[in-house]
């Protein structure tokens, strides 16, 4: 079996995973791989140098690992939040059942790309009453009491992939780095303030997959649409990975191919509990009466609209009658052009 954790991250408490960055730095011993790649990298990289996040030796990265880790982000997330009440009632000595009853577990979560492609989870969290929000939770249940039971939930997941011979089998669980802080209101120095806390959270889900070099916006339709994307050679193995993989009648659940653009990662970037905030749809309903507030202070006409869902082709090109009166004017612009040129050949002369 093959132990598979996700990449670095630091987790915050009430928590915001954040990557953690290794720097390339020269080592004593020209070690080199098997395939007889230096494992040391001397060069001090620039955010916008395109060798920054690239293996150091193609053929040793585990490609596979990679796929599979992007596929199961999301359950090992799900995961990780049924482990944190576990741990919860542990820590407090209240049955699971109890705890549920009382206390629920809200966040908002951002997903990003790493230099090398490979995701990493901002989230922040927080303790909520029973029904949510609109509830406070017991005295007991605190930031304090959440930052502990962070790192410890997360160490405890492991999922596994399915087996298949030419690849074994992974387990999967999240990384050692964890970085868990209290985010609070206030202006201390060692405190984050709500403003800054949605900063933060806004600062990730505007980084689009180009600034990180990772994945595409389109879907790819097979290894033709894969060999010609503008991406590195590593993004192109790993979309060639995944649909290599996406082939596999044990892992056709994942719908690799599907997801090969964004290398086997399925969800949203920015993500949250139910309770956590308002909804989307909430929203809208806010935008559309404040739109219509608007309209009514500049006594603009209330149109009425219709919604079409059904759509059929038609026909394209032009009717019979438009044909000709296309085919008309395309004659008098080539005739004026032949006039305009002969009258430049007069003047010439």
């Amino acid at each position: 079996m093959t132990s598979l954790r996700l990449p670095p991250v630091k987790v915050a408490a009430s928590g915001i995973p954040v990557a953690s960055v290794i720097p390339c730095r020269p080592r004593r011993t020209d070690r080199r791989c098997d395939h007889g790649r230096p494992l040391a990298c001397p060069v001090a990289h620039t955010s916008a140098d395109p060798r920054s996040g690239q293996p150091l030796c193609p053929d040793c990265y585990d490609y596979t690992g990679h796929v599979i880790w992007h596929a199961y982000a999301g359950r090992l997330w799900k995961a990780f939040t049924d482990n944190l009440y576990h741990h919860l009632a542990a820590r407090t000595g209240v049955s699971r059942t109890a705890l549920r009853r009382s206390v629920r577990i809200s966040y908002a979560k951002v997903a990003e790309y790493q230099r090398r492609a490979a995701v990493h989870v901002h989230a922040v969290m927080r303790l909520d009453g029973a029904t949510g929000a609109d509830s406070p939770p017991p005295h007991w249940a605190d930031g304090r009491l959440l930052a502990d039971a962070v790192p410890t939930a997360a160490a405890a997941v492991r999922l596994t992939a399915p087996y298949h011979p030419a690849l074994g089998e992974y387990e999967l669980r999240w990384g050692d780095q964890l970085d868990v802080r209290a985010l609070r209101s206030g202006d201390t120095s060692d405190e984050l303030s709500d403003d800054a806390v949605a900063a933060y959270v806004a600062k990730y889900v505007t980084k689009g997959a180009a600034e990180s070099g990772a994945g595409l916006d389109y879907s790819v339709k097979g290894p033709a649409d894969i060999g010609a994307a503008v991406v590195s050679q590593h993004v192109r193995a790993l979309m060639a990975t995944c649909w290599r993989l996406g082939g596999l009648p044990e892992l056709d659940s994942l719908r690799l191919r599907s997801w090969a653009h964004t290398l086997g990662y399925r969800g949203h970037i920015l993500t949250k509990s139910r309770a956590y905030s308002t909804t989307y749809a909430a929203l809208r309903e806010e935008r559309g009466a404040h739109e219509r507030a608007e309209k009514d202070d500049l006594g603009a006409p209330d149109l009425d609209g219709s919604t079409e869902s059904q759509w059929r082709y038609v026909g394209s090109g032009h009717t019979a009658g438009a044909a000709l009166l296309a085919a008309g004017i395309a004659e008098d612009l080539a005739a004026n052009r032949e006039i305009a040129r002969e009258a430049r050949m007069a003047v010439g002369r």
